[in-house]
């Protein structure tokens, strides 16, 4: 006798999803049968309004491709564009470009916390995880102006300096966090209740990790240890002692279950503490930025050719731009790739087999964010069929839709 399976949609928009995604679940009784993610509702257009700005407009287009990766796009998208001029950055700015990258991990990963929290039902949890999170934001407003989105990249290095007036406040939020992180693990790794609701939940195994190409603390919790500032260090990572955190080093082993991503993510908050204060112990002095004339640079750049690649590992995952200069103010490509796109098809393995009532919070345990990566895919509603546009098509939809907006 056959089992008896029922469909169960939940999206577009629905309480547990931060933004806009379609999953189709099949189930029986209380067990998840299969998955059909179907994304495509968030498309904004940034990389076609980005080819309609000069280099330097771009780099704050691209800060605004996600809020909680507002260093980690910016970052890679200038490394991407120094490589393809070829303009060395000063040491002192790539220290300082570190920092940065490494208090908006401190940041991403609390606030992930204090929202996983959430999905599990411990709203306390998450009041105490943004609480600890404030300290991280008000240093962030102190060093660059902004708690989010902080125009501090620039091509060539940063808008600004590390002075000796912040390092003690520097200091002494490191000195905050290394306490915070005894009760970060206290209240995440060791309490009963969270271990009842995540051990076991959501397993992405070693295999599955690396077929599906997963990035992150994703991958890092099913044991692939992959992190592109140990694998090929860049900027002042190639100076640091950065090791892959995996979760067999506070557990002794790997599941690859929700529980396993938590301590991934718990582990490099102070991983990331480390970090900076190495920076901050070796801040070289000298320039933070090869050309400070904005008019110089942007010549320069008007009339550099190539192609070049920049890599991040922002607090999700591997993001990567790519863009092609072309003896103009404009780039002729540009393409950016964020984490969740690669994280998207290892929740399909996720949740098969999983119980209805876990569906939040392992969607949650990959961190994601779909504005980052949304791409278009048109569907035929008569025949569900699906069609792919080309980049001649997408562009000629684009421009026809942006002067319907201007009439």
């Amino acid at each position: 006798m056959s089992k008896t399976t029922y469909k169960i949609p939940i999206g577009p928009i629905h309480p547990s999803l931060e933004e806009p995604m379609t999953f189709n679940f099949e189930i029986a009784g209380e067990r998840i049968q299969s998955v059909d993610l179907l994304p495509g509702d968030n498309h904004r257009g940034i990389e076609f309004m980005g080819r309609n700005r000069n280099i330097v407009q771009i780099i704050y287009l691209a800060e605004r491709i996600c809020g909680i990766c507002s260093a980690s796009h910016p970052f890679a998208f200038c490394r991407a564009v120094e490589n393809a001029a070829g303009i060395e950055v000063p040491p002192r700015a790539e220290y300082i470009r570190v920092i940065i990258a490494e208090l908006e991990r401190i940041h991403s990963h609390i606030l992930w916390a204090g929202v996983a929290a959430l999905e599990l039902g411990f709203s306390s949890l998450l009041y105490l995880s943004w609480k600890v999170r404030e300290e991280v934001l008000d240093l962030l407003e102190l060093l660059t102006g902004n708690r989010i989105n902080y125009g501090i990249f620039m091509i060539g290095g940063v808008r600004r300096d590390i002075t000796e007036e912040h390092i003690p406040r520097i200091r002494k939020t490191l000195e905050y966090y290394k306490d915070a992180y005894q009760t970060l693990e206290d209240v995440f790794l060791k309490d009963p209740s969270i271990a009842l609701r995540t051990k076991g939940v959501g397993i992405l195994t070693y295999e599955h990790a690396l077929k599906l190409a997963s990035v992150g603390p994703t991958a890092r919790a099913s044991g692939v240890k992959k992190d592109v500032r140990q694998d090929q260090p860049y900027s002042a990572y190639a100076d640091l002692d950065i090791k892959a955190i995996t979760p067999d080093v506070f557990s002794g082993e790997v599941n690859g279950d929700v529980y396993d991503r938590i301590i991934v993510r718990v582990l490099e908050v102070f991983q990331s503490v480390q970090i900076i204060e190495q920076c901050i112990n070796n801040l070289p002095e000298g320039d933070i930025v090869s050309e400070p004339k904005l008019a110089k640079l942007l010549g320069t750049l008007k009339k550099a050719k190539g192609e070049g690649v920049g890599r991040h590992e922002a607090p999700r995952g591997e993001v990567i731009h790519y863009v092609k200069l072309n003896e103009s103010e404009n780039p002729e490509v540009w393409k950016a790739r964020a984490p969740t796109y690669n994280n998207l098809m290892p929740w399909m393995p996720m949740l098969e087999n999983q119980e209805v009532a876990d569906i939040p919070i392992v969607i949650a345990s990959i961190d994601p964010c779909i504005g980052c990566m949304d791409r278009v895919t048109l569907v035929d509603s008569q025949t569900n069929k699906k069609e792919v546009l080309t980049r001649e098509e997408l562009i000629k939809l684009s421009v026809a839709k942006t002067r319907r907006i201007l009439k």
